[in-house]
């Protein structure tokens, strides 16, 4: 290791033997503008919770995570015979509301009767119309209740909203649901969004005029990148971080490989492009503390060279020091160490 870092400083020429077959790269200015990248999670614009109306024990689940599923497909049943009794308890108190609100009305017909011949106070009538008031509210509420619950099927046959995927199924087969409850979590995976935090230091650089990439670390191919289809920058700050949150629409696609609680990177051009020498990634050979090319003469010989990196983007990184306009690079350093 200790004569391989000499050699390296001292630009220790290799044998050029089949260095005339290496892959090489002409290193050449390239107009790259100035850019904030920020970390960002990937959110769905569209989720839901979709929890139980009704007590009962869960007698049908037809699907798992990660399902694709229509809008109006069934996703899970709950016994009928709960569906049922809460009907019929419902339907009895709007029958005894019902019952109340004739009392009522037919007391306040009286109660105005004898007010009218004056056999009854002005507190009197109003005492009746008070009550036939309260029992006109409640039974409407009861109505209401009971024509929620006469649609028995949507209670206990619960399906898709809109067309999506099943996040999770937080119940099992046979457990029991209770009003309120989650069962089951939907997204749309066609509204995803990626939610970058910027320093609020930088927040003033940003401009939402220019686009913005997504890069997917963790997706491979041409889908690696995206391109925001808009960004909306939130006008409030974490005063805990200081940072400000920048939302950014993803295209309908990503949804094939981005899934909401993802990671991803957020870059942001904020200046004009100027001029850098920038070389693929994967010529420059790291050892301990040295960061070197090998660049290629035009009598094919490999020289090792230090050089001194700047921003890293995408598969590109900038040198600031170490190599010059028109120079060639060994695109394999594994390849050229082995030619030697």
């Amino acid at each position: 290791m200790g004569l391989w870092v000499l050699a390296a400083a001292a630009g220790m020429t290799l044998p050029d033997a089949h260095a005339e077959k290496l892959a090489t790269y002409v290193v050449e200015p390239t107009p790259v503008a100035d850019e904030i990248v920020a970390d960002a999670t990937i959110e769905s614009t569209r989720q839901t919770s979709i929890a139980a109306q009704i007590s009962g024990r869960i007698t049908g689940l037809y699907v798992k995570a990660g399902d694709r599923v229509n809008a109006g497909q069934r996703l899970l049943a709950v016994d009928q015979r709960a569906a049922d009794q809460q009907l019929a308890a419902v339907r009895a108190q709007a029958a005894a509301a019902r019952a109340e609100l004739d009392v009522a009305r037919r007391e306040l017909e009286r109660t105005q009767y004898l007010f009218d011949k004056q056999y009854v106070s002005q507190a009197a009538l109003d005492r009746a119309k008070a009550r036939y008031q309260s029992a006109s509210s409640m039974a409407q509420a009861r109505l209401a209740d009971a024509g929620a619950a006469a649609v028995g099927p949507t209670l206990h046959n619960i399906a898709a909203p809109y067309a999506g995927t099943i996040a999770s199924v937080d119940v099992e087969l046979g457990s029991m649901a209770m009003p309120g409850m989650p069962l089951i979590t939907l997204f749309d995976p066609g509204a995803l969004r990626a939610v970058a935090t910027v320093p609020q230091a930088r927040a003033a650089a940003l401009r939402p005029d220019l686009p913005v990439r997504i890069e997917l670390p963790d997706v491979s191919g041409a889908q690696h990148w995206q391109t925001a289809t808009s960004v909306t920058i939130l006008p409030v700050a974490d005063s805990l971080s200081a940072s400000v949150q920048v939302r950014l629409s993803l295209p309908a696609s990503a949804g094939v490989v981005a899934r909401p609680g993802m990671y991803a990177r957020a870059h942001f051009l904020v200046g004009a492009p100027r001029p850098r020498l920038m070389v693929p990634l994967a010529a420059v050979v790291r050892r301990t503390e040295v960061t070197a090319v090998y660049v290629v003469a035009s009598n094919g010989s490999a020289t090792l060279r230090q050089v001194r990196l700047g921003e890293t983007r995408a598969d590109r990184v900038e040198v600031l020091a170490g190599l010059s306009t028109g120079e060639r690079i060994a695109l394999d350093p594994l390849a050229a160490t082995n030619k030697r």
